[in-house]
């Protein structure tokens, strides 16, 4: 990821801001309704701290999707066996912050090209997915990650996996909003700080007040 933080913007929006609005645009048409955005990048602690501070998110839950069980509680998910991937579920304004926008974020606070792995978290309960749930987000998202690969912002290739929506189960609510409630927390201190201050560093511009 050495090269993320320098050209993410600058190249991939030269080259797919264009396309992926105009694909945004004709399916959305840019209303104030609120649009859903189903994401796995790792700890849910972690990616629920950084999106949520986001301006355009209206709402923001962790969760379990893309497995095989109904329902599955946190040890279930944790032990790799029912196919669940940590996730996020985002409610978002698309008149303030669009869905290319979202994956920008998404793919600059997270390494894309480490398969069922997120530093030490390893297994496919922290593989990297995008869960779309249109064909304009799954043509978006196919385009952001194309234009990445060829940019070469990332020095391996990218697995992140691009699936259908099926279901999103609420994780316990102890999960919910864990950062914000938990601050001081050892794992918060040494793994989410480092994390949310370069996100924020990098956009700024875009957080909430």
């Amino acid at each position: 990821m050495k090269k993320i933080w320098v050209i993410l913007f600058v190249v991939v929006f030269t080259i797919t801001n264009f396309y992926a609005q105009s694909i945004i645009t004709k399916n959305s048409k840019m209303s104030d309704k609120l649009e859903i955005a189903t994401l796995a990048n790792g700890c849910f602690w972690c990616t629920e701290a950084i999106f949520q501070r986001l301006n355009g998110v209206e709402k923001l839950t962790s969760g379990y999707s893309g497995g095989k069980v109904k329902n599955p509680t946190y040890n279930e998910v944790t032990s790799g066996e029912t196919g669940h991937a940590e996730a996020i579920q985002i409610q978002f304004n698309p008149s303030i912050i669009t869905f290319q926008e979202i994956l920008d974020v998404f793919f600059a606070t997270h390494d894309p090209t480490t398969l069922n792995r997120q530093g030490y978290d390893v297994g496919t309960q922290y593989r990297s997915a995008i869960f779309y749930h249109s064909t304009a987000q799954k043509e978006v998202a196919e385009t952001f990650i194309k234009a990445l690969t060829e940019a070469k912002v990332f020095d391996k290739k990218i697995v992140t996996e691009v699936t259908a929506f099926d279901a999103f189960y609420e994780a316990e609510a102890y999960h919910q909003n864990y950062y914000n409630n938990n601050i001081n927390q050892g794992y918060c201190v040494a793994v989410i700080n480092p994390k949310l201050e370069k996100f924020i560093k990098k956009y700024k511009d875009k957080l909430k007040n």
